[in-house]
């Protein structure tokens, strides 16, 4: 510890009031003068605590509905005053300004208010706090000489060091890092608001919905989010990396790890992709299990079934070879009776909304398997980061359902070949391009994935085969350009044929489908995955 300052006075202003009567009494224990505003000052005086109102220091009410009640000079001259400058010791005496050696503030809520269905304008924009972010910036700009607390789970920790000091005193590497933490959180509060007001184009009436467009995209692209975890390395060692999370404690970022070693940047990636792919397997007439097997993003077996167990049996069976060190997403809770025959596979981790007590029993000789409950997130925007800038594009939500099919040749597919080119397009859309998914009833059969040609797609997915391929439905995640493609997939034993359509040569592939008397049906949506 370096350079402790004693806290003397201190002002207390917030939204959230978990834990501020104990920090307060803390603060009020060691002789430190306690200033407040509003609902905070109420709920202190109602702890007994002794309060002076922040109207007594500035001199003025509170006005203007509370709009206007810190930002005055005895409040900012009293944080930003640089002590033992004797140009601002003079200066804060001719003014009547005392020092104000600590601020704790935390900010109108104003995601929360912002996510409120049909929140009127006028609320919306009235919860966007001005003498909070104010006093905070003053306050961290101010560090060598004012403490700044701006996070609710500070309180423990500061009141432990003010305890071990003489008097309620901070070091200076404290006072930096509550600083560092404030100026963070008054960034992120502005991209909130920013973000949010980006999306209302024009502005209603106070009274009226602030209904901002969550389609638009925005004019700026502002990201923060703080960091999760550091990683031991990226995606090789020579790579360092870490995991930033949005706070929601949803999806991939936000998940709860319960066993295993520590989550890898690829496993983090392979993970994404499992999770994704196995809540995309549900069916629209019944929420069946689903498990996916993702080997470098790219599935090397998926499958849905009556029992989790059975997806399970049914995903591996597709590849068992490049299942092996892989990762497992699952739709549903994991019982026992799944995990004793999936832990008899080496997998690096294994994602899914839960485990039972019994699945975890049976993993629990597993050390280093990584078991990883998740729950999932909105859908959001994809970025990517090119030389010299980011792409932003929709999610790939895109979805077809049986009766939004073009049926395109003489014979249309049986009902059972329909079901399962809807699987097939749906597992075909988390492969990468060029991909060709062969599939029959709820279960991948060969993936061909990554080609750089649509042929090479077809052959390499009958390649990997170790089902039979006879009787089964080909899925194509973007139109084929010539009837090779379609030959190739004919050759391997498909009977049937999903595709984007949409090529110059669709009439030729269509002749070729009636040739082979293969059934082919158009989306009039592509899958490409880069």
């Amino acid at each position: 510890m370096s350079a402790e300052k004693k806290i003397r006075r201190a002002l207390l202003s917030v939204t959230d009031k978990t834990g501020l009567v104990e920090f307060a009494q803390v603060l009020a224990g060691f002789g430190v003068e306690l200033i407040s505003t509003g609902g905070t000052a109420r709920a202190l005086r109602e702890a007994g605590l002794a309060v002076r109102d922040i109207s007594d220091l500035t001199g003025f009410p509170e006005m203007l509905d509370g709009r206007v009640k810190t930002l005055h000079p005895r409040v900012h001259g009293g944080l930003l005053y640089v002590r033992g400058n004797a140009q601002h010791e003079a200066s804060v005496a001719q003014h009547g300004i005392v020092p104000i050696d600590m601020v704790v503030v935390n900010l109108y809520a104003f995601e929360k208010t912002a996510a409120q269905h049909g929140v009127a304008f006028g609320h919306l924009i009235e919860n966007i706090d001005i003498g909070g972010p104010s006093m905070v910036r003053s306050a961290a700009k101010n560090f060598e000489d004012v403490a700044i607390v701006t996070r609710v789970s500070d309180y423990r920790s500061l009141i432990e060091e003010m305890k071990g000091t003489a008097g309620a005193a901070l070091s200076r590497e404290t006072r930096w890092r509550l600083a560092r933490q404030a100026f963070a959180t008054t960034a992120a509060y502005d991209t909130a608001i920013a973000n949010t007001l980006d999306r209302i184009a024009e502005a209603p009436a106070p009274d009226k919905p602030a209904a901002p467009d969550a389609t638009a995209l925005p004019t700026t692209l502002r990201i923060n989010f703080p960091l999760a975890q550091s990683l031991r390395y990226g995606e090789n060692p020579h790579q360092r990396a870490a995991l930033y999370a949005d706070g929601s404690g949803l999806g991939v970022a936000g998940a709860r790890q319960l066993q295993g070693k520590e989550l890898s940047f690829n496993n983090l990636v392979d993970l994404d992709a499992c999770w994704e792919l196995a809540q995309d397997l549900k069916p629209t007439e019944a929420d069946l299990p689903a498990v996916a097997i993702i080997k470098h993003t790219n599935p090397c077996g998926a499958a849905t079934g009556a029992t989790v167990l059975e997806a399970y049996k049914k995903a591996l069976a597709c590849d068992p070879l490049s299942a092996f060190g892989g990762v497992i997403g699952i739709n549903q809770a994991v019982d026992g009776e799944a995990a004793e025959e999936i832990a008899k596979l080496f997998v690096e981790a294994i994602a899914a909304p839960s485990f039972t007590e019994e699945a975890r029993q049976r993993f629990a000789a597993k050390k280093n398997l990584r078991l990883v409950e998740i729950h999932a997130a909105p859908v959001r925007p994809v970025v990517k980061q090119v030389s010299g800038g980011m792409l932003l594009q929709d999610a790939d939500i895109g979805r077809v359902n049986e009766d939004e099919l073009k049926v395109v040749t003489w014979r249309p597919p049986t009902a059972e070949e329909l079901r399962s080119l809807i699987f097939a397009w749906r597992v075909c859309k988390h492969v990468k391009s060029n991909a060709i998914v062969y599939a029959r009833d709820g279960q991948t059969v060969g993936v061909g994935a990554g080609q750089m040609s649509r042929v090479d797609a077809a052959r390499f997915g009958a390649m990997k085969a170790v089902l039979p391929l006879q009787g089964t439905v080909a899925a194509s995640d973007a139109f084929f350009p010539f009837p090779d493609g379609l030959e190739a997939v004919a050759a391997a034993g498909a009977t049937a044929v999903i595709q984007p359509g949409g090529s110059v040569r669709d009439d030729e592939v269509i002749a070729a489908a009636d040739k082979l008397g293969m059934a082919m049906v158009f989306t009039g949506i592509r899958h490409f995955r880069h």
